[in-house]
């Protein structure tokens, strides 16, 4: 997910955006908490929905002309949006931009992709490699943006190539090298690039062995994490030398809460929505905990969710 512009906003051009993309795609003051696993956030000016990559280059050469702010989003499950909501242009990368072509063991995907599909589909075709992405919610073009990981694997270990298109509409091709992955970091975080494919190297593997991990991971995320009730996923970054989830259970942070905003009762390391949150509930926790994490341990915990928008 790319950052909105910091430019100053000019009233949005209801009649220039519908003449780059179809009005049927088109969602005037939607509820952002209808796009985020938070199921918070207020209102999008407008949020878009590209069908291909030329509506997308169409709509940032758009938005880059009429001095519009704009942000990229996938599936909205590492995302936090203020309660004011987003001015200027979000744009959805979503099911149109999913697909999947296989050669051999290597695999390149659209950025719309559920990362969980993704995963799914390759370990009935005998590749391994993607097996610990079951679990992790959200677009490939988010994961592919974070570095995102789990059980012991990481985007960074089978990742190849990434395309992307610029700010200006330009096609752009990134190797594993040059996209400079760290711990839930890439090159393309805060920048103008959006994410449209992927290719992943995976190896060549018996569908039963990888179906056998894939459960064993699915029935440890169900055991472990609150699924049933939304939230964004983990919302702190792993310190050095500290795991969160422990850390704050330690502090009593378990079932604490602001308002309908909770620290969750199964694991400690992830803030839930207990129905009516708003953004600013969830910030005001958030505050309260770093607090006391700094003072206990001196530890700076950082946001590992990404929040945007107006308070």
């Amino acid at each position: 997910m790319n950052s909105v512009e910091n430019r100053n906003l000019q009233p949005l051009d209801l009649h220039g955006l519908a003449s780059v993309i179809s009005m049927e795609r088109i969602a005037w003051d939607e509820p952002m908490s209808k796009h985020t696993s938070f199921n918070i956030g207020g209102p999008a000016d407008a949020l878009v929905t590209p069908a291909n990559e030329e509506e997308l280059a169409d709509l940032l050469k758009f938005c880059r002309l009429a001095n519009q702010p704009y942000c990229i989003i996938g599936r909205g499950t590492n995302l936090l949006v203020r309660d004011k909501g987003i001015r200027g242009v979000v744009i959805k990368i979503d099911q149109p931009l999913s697909n999947i072509k296989i050669e051999g063991s290597r695999v390149t995907a659209g950025a719309g992709i559920a990362l969980g599909e993704l995963s799914r589909q390759t370990g009935q075709r005998g590749l391994s490699g993607l097996e610990f992405a079951v679990g992790i919610p959200g677009s490939l073009g988010g994961a592919v943006l974070m570095n995102a990981g789990a059980y012991d694997g990481e985007m960074k270990d089978v990742i190849k190539r990434v395309r992307v298109i610029d700010e200006n509409g330009e096609f752009k091709v990134f190797t594993l090298d040059q996209i400079k992955y760290g711990y839930r970091y890439s090159i393309f975080q805060g920048s103008k690039m959006v994410v449209l494919e992927a290719t992943v190297q995976l190896i060549d593997d018996d569908p039963v062995a990888i179906k056998s991990r894939i459960d064993d991971f699915t029935q440890r995320r169900e055991a472990r994490q609150p699924l049933d009730l939304p939230s964004a996923g983990s919302v702190f970054r792993r310190p050095d030398g500290y795991y969160v989830g422990p850390m704050l259970q330690e502090l009593g942070f378990k079932g604490f809460r602001v308002n309908d905003a909770q620290v969750s009762e199964v694991h400690a390391g992830f803030i839930v929505n207990r129905g009516q949150a708003r953004a600013a509930d969830v910030l005001e926790l958030i505050a309260i905990i770093q607090e006391k994490v700094k003072n206990q341990y001196k530890v700076d915990l950082l946001p590992e969710i990404k929040i945007i928008g107006e308070d």
